[in-house]
């Protein structure tokens, strides 16, 4: 018989507790949660020091699941008048951190806020163990809906209890208080609504700081480094290593079918080829017979060497409705040649099969190659896997590693000027009132619409006069067309239709040429309207596709290519980035298979610029292995990469399946924090936000380099501008931006969802981050910590100066008044000397710059204290799903303006946050230049009198507009190009 561990939790006592009955005392009493199971203490009244020494048991369902559990402790005032209660405070401990019996010992732990606005102040002192024994649940009190005072604890209500001293409260208490310890065991209550609290999964100990125990919380969400045998490793290096020099090499057996002759089919059914290896069998797809026995399949089985529990693989041929062999051959595998790339493909080879009584002469040929290989096959991409045994052949297609490319985007701007003689009405008779006449415009499935023409002295209302721009995005190859209409509330003045693809193109900002186009009242069809007639309703229309933007389809901090369309006006590459996915530990099992129970078809996305690469699924693993190496060029350092991992959903026993594919999680990699031609070789750990909290996935293993040719080249690009020429010559608004990524991503959406295979929408828009701009309390409260850690620096200068000011250090002091009265009586020093520290102290943080590249953090992202109700409201959908009309107005009103707040607060972090990249070698080239620039200018304001530079920089900055240059500076081009923590935030 199986004992249950159950949780036992007790009660010591409180110190300091924060006054909250408006006469200088507190009644507090503790509540205690776990696993929706809650217990609480008794109340003790006017007491801000109470004691309680009582004990409360807990069910625990799953021992081995305990360190994914949270225990929360909070501690409240009761209010007699109303019956109602006060936060006091609240501990939450992992369930990693609790101990056995007999090394419990008690704690004392810092009473945490529950929000922003919380006034807490305090200790609480408890101790917590797991236990077997029996009689851990002797003097039950059972509590059904409410709690169940027996009469000790009535007494106890009513007396007094002397305070214990701070320091006795880290100290077990057992003489005295034996009799008085009270336990109390609770069923689990069912919570309403109202009282749903999904558990929270912190990612360390107590108080979110640091000291945790081995194995707790404190490194489960962390980077670690690996050590993969890659591209052979060591001496044993063969010749394509240097291509598959960042994966470990998988030897795989491949055999390939190409197809039979000479076969006499009895009833002429279709015929397939089975290959058998051991346990595993591969089945190629039905093809029927041609004249002479003829039937070609041409395919790639591949066996892995781990599954290999044979010696000998044998090929049948049969009909694919029966059972019974036409013929078969077979291969000893301790004769199968080895081949390594680039060495050409083995040729197939006729041979003659045998029946089943081993007679040649009465069966056909069959035409086969067999070879060991490794991953770096060219047949490898396009093969059947041993691990996709139980995936039909429709289904094989999803299964296979792809490279896919985004569609080349364009902005397609508008400009609506003007119309002339527009008629409204029917039958060309006018209306008897003043028109409200708009442009719409319309592209494939985007819609936009011009102003209401006002109407002006001396213009005739049948003219309207607009000379606005819209912006729409589209892309190659152009199948769209532009239809433009002017309207009248509801009614349809004219139509004209405008193919795109002969829509002028330009690369700079020179206004393009406008044409008059004649309207058609008319319009049914899709033939182009001409211009150039006198007579008749026309619009006046400047059309262009603008090819010196850069699309963006992506999140603007988490870019991966910032080019203009117009390939004309592409640099070279800098830098190559090669990256070996090697494969994943660890995964939770997505979907439950018959028979199997929890498992996972993982695989893996990779997006940079406009590449995007698919690995392979594996199949039934929870540590399935890619060893998939792939490439992009770089233009720009200061872009990032994201690779996510998904569970494939459309595998299954059945074959293909229609669901959506289940986020596993993702990782992004900001370029310039990677040092040049270094192998980073690390596990990182995949999250994902659920409406329980946050939770490991899994970890996935990479292998990076980021390669650099020229370094000066690299470092010219921190001088430039981060977007190309067009976005700061004719910008665009915010929510101009906002709008057109949307549009972008749908158009990426789309046109991925058309490749074979799909790329599924859930997909796509998980990784260009769709969701980025929605509101959260938990990213809105991140940020705000953001900003408070940027300006802790300002505060902690400021206690500095207040420490000397104080003389609390006399020499350190005294030093400081002596450096101030120079810097006074020469101030010619106080920048070169300012300048020199700022040097001093960069190259001082050389040696602790970070080694490893930034992975995502839970506790900058502020998920492992997040309250469930802040849960519950970010996964809501938008809008609200809440019934009463006046709370979803009012709930999608605060939403859309707390996420602008959102991400103001995160821009002002953003900014501070660049400031301290400059010398925290993050971005070891930037870190780099700055050093060297301070210096220089360091040494130039120690040559030239201060005063002069002072003159040269104002005049400088009071020149007239017409030698200044509409470009940012090249001090702003650098700034902007620092990284951020906003790599790092889920």
């Amino acid at each position: 018989m199986t004992i249950k561990e159950k949780l036992v939790v007790e009660i010591v006592g409180a110190h300091n507790l924060m006054p909250k009955d408006g006469e200088g005392s507190s009644s507090p009493f503790v509540e205690v949660e776990f696993e929706n199971q809650r217990q609480r203490t008794s109340v003790k009244y006017k007491d801000l020091n109470p004691v309680w020494n009582e004990k409360f048991v807990f069910f625990v369902t799953d021992s081995a699941d305990l360190p994914y559990r949270t225990l929360e402790v909070n501690v409240f005032n009761e209010k007699r008048s109303s019956n109602t209660r006060n936060f006091l405070g609240r501990v939450r401990i992992s369930g990693s951190s609790i101990a056995r019996e007999g090394e419990e010992m008690a704690q004392l732990h810092t009473l945490e806020k529950r929000s922003l606005f919380s006034h807490v102040r305090g200790e609480l002192s408890f101790k917590m163990y797991l236990s077997t024994k029996e009689e851990a649940n002797n003097n039950q009190v059972l509590i059904n809906g409410g709690i169940k005072k027996n009469k000790k604890m009535q007494q106890q209500q009513n007396g007094s209890v002397m305070a214990v001293p701070r320091q006795q409260f880290g100290q077990t208490q057992k003489q005295g208080n034996q009799n008085q310890q009270q336990q109390h065991i609770m069923k689990p209550i069912q919570p309403g609504p109202s009282e749903m609290k999904p558990i929270i999964i912190p990612a360390v100990g107590p108080g979110g700081g640091g000291g945790g125990m081995p194995g707790s919380g404190l490194n489960e969400f962390s980077l670690k480094e690996t050590t993969p045998h890659l591209g052979g490793g060591g001496l044993n290096k063969d010749k394509t290593s240097a291509t598959y020099d960042l994966v470990e090499q998988m030897q795989y057996l491949y055999v390939r079918v190409v197809k039979t002759r000479e076969i006499s089919s009895p009833g002429g059914g279709e015929l397939v080829a089975e290959v058998k290896l051991g346990n595993y069998r591969g089945i190629t797809k039905r093809i029927g017979t041609s004249s002479g026995g003829i039937a070609e399949w041409d395919q790639v089985f591949a066996f892995s060497k781990d599954c290999i529990q044979s010696t000998t693989v044998e090929v049948f041929v049969k009909q694919s409705n029966k059972d019974d062999v036409i013929g078969r051959i077979w291969f000893d595998l301790n004769e199968v040649p080895k081949r390594a790339p680039p060495d050409s493909q083995l040729a197939p080879q006729w041979y003659r099969m045998e029946d089943k009584k081993g007679d040649k002469s009465r069966t056909g040929e069959v035409m086969a190659s067999i070879w060991f290989g490794t991953q770096a096959d060219e047949a490898f991409s396009e093969a059947w896997h041993s691990r996709a045994a139980n995936v039909n052949f429709d289904g094989l297609c999803s299964l296979k590693s792809k490279v896919y490319l985004s569609p080349k985007l364009w902005y397609l701007r508008v400009n609506i000027i003007e119309a002339q003689d527009i008629v409204l009405g029917e039958k060309g008779s006018s209306i008897m009132r003043y028109p409200e006449l708009s442009a719409k415009v319309h592209v494939g499935n985007q819609v936009l619409r011009t102003r209401i023409a006002p109407v002006t002295t001396g213009r005739v209302l049948s003219n309207p006069y607009w000379n606005e721009d819209l912006m729409f995005v589209v892309s190659e190859p152009f199948e769209d067309y532009l239809v433009v209409s002017v309207e009248d509330r509801v009614e349809v003045a004219g139509r004209v239709l405008i193919p795109v693809g002969n829509i002028e193109r330009r690369l700079d900002d020179k206004q393009g040429n406008s044409r008059w186009f004649n309207l058609d009242h008319q319009f049914n069809g899709l033939s182009e309207q001409k211009a150039g007639s006198r007579f008749g309703a026309r619009i006046h229309v400047r059309a262009t596709l603008d090819g010196g933007y850069h699309v963006l389809d992506e999140a603007t901090m988490y870019v991966s290519d910032v080019r203009p369309t117009a390939k004309q006006l592409w640099k070279p590459h800098i830098g190559v980035l090669e990256m070996g996915i090697l494969g994943a530990t660890n995964l939770m099992p997505m979907k439950i298979k018959e028979g199997k129970g929890g498992t996972t078809d993982a695989y893996c996305v990779a997006k940079y610029g406009p590449k995007w690469v698919r690995t392979r699924t594996v199949v039934d693993s929870l540590g399935p292995k890619w060893n998939e190496q792939y490439t992009w060029e770089v233009f720009d350092p200061c872009t990032v990469i994201t690779i996510g991992v998904f569970d494939n959903s459309r595998v299954s026993n059945t074959g293909l399946g229609l669901g959506r594919d289940s986020r596993i999680g993702k990782v992004r990699i900001r370029l310039s924090t990677l040092e040049s031609d270094r192998v980073y070789t690390h596990s990182y750990p995949l999250l994902m936000l659920h409406p329980s909290g946050v939770k490991k996935m899994g970890e996935l293993h990479l292998a990076i380099r980021f390669s650099c040719a020229n370094m000066g080249n690299v470092l010219n690009m921190y001088s430039s501008p981060l977007l190309p020429k067009m976005h700061y010559l004719q910008p665009l608004s915010v929510n101009q931006l906002d709008s057109l990524r949307y549009q972008a991503m749908n158009v990426v959406t789309t046109r991925l969802g058309r490749a074979e295979p799909p790329m599924g929408r859930e997909v796509v828009e998980y990784m260009l981050d769709h969701d980025s701009h929605m509101w959260s309390m938990r990213k809105s409260k991140a940020n705000f910590f953001r900003l408070m850690s940027v300006l802790s620096g300002i505060v902690a200068m400021g206690r500095v100066i207040e420490a000397m000011r104080n003389w609390n250090r006399p020499i350190y002091s005294s030093i400081f008044t002596i450096c101030f009265m120079m810097m006074v009586l020469v101030p010619e020093i106080v920048i070169p000397s300012m300048l020199v520290v700022l040097s001093l102290v960069g190259a001082w943080r050389y040696k602790s710059r970070p080694r490893n590249p930034p992975h995502m953090d839970t506790k900058l992202s502020y998920a492992e204290t997040v309250h469930p109700d802040e849960l519950d409201e970010e996964f809501d959908s938008f809008p609200t799903s809440r019934s009463a009309e006046i709370v979803r107005m009012r709930y999608d009103r605060l939403k859309s303006v707390a996420g602008r707040v959102q991400t103001v607060i995160g821009d002002l972090a953003t900014q501070g946050e660049r400031f301290h990249a400059m010398l925290s070698w993050r971005d070891p080239r930037a870190s780099f230049l700055f050093v060297m620039i301070t210096l220089a200018a360091a040494f130039v304001f120690f040559m030239v009198p201060i005063r002069w530079i002072v003159a040269m920089w104002g005049l400088y900055y009071l020149r007239p507009p017409r030698f200044r240059s509409r470009m940012p500076s090249v001090v702003v081009c650098f700034f902007k190009r620092l990284p951020t923590k906003a790599d790092s935030m889920l």
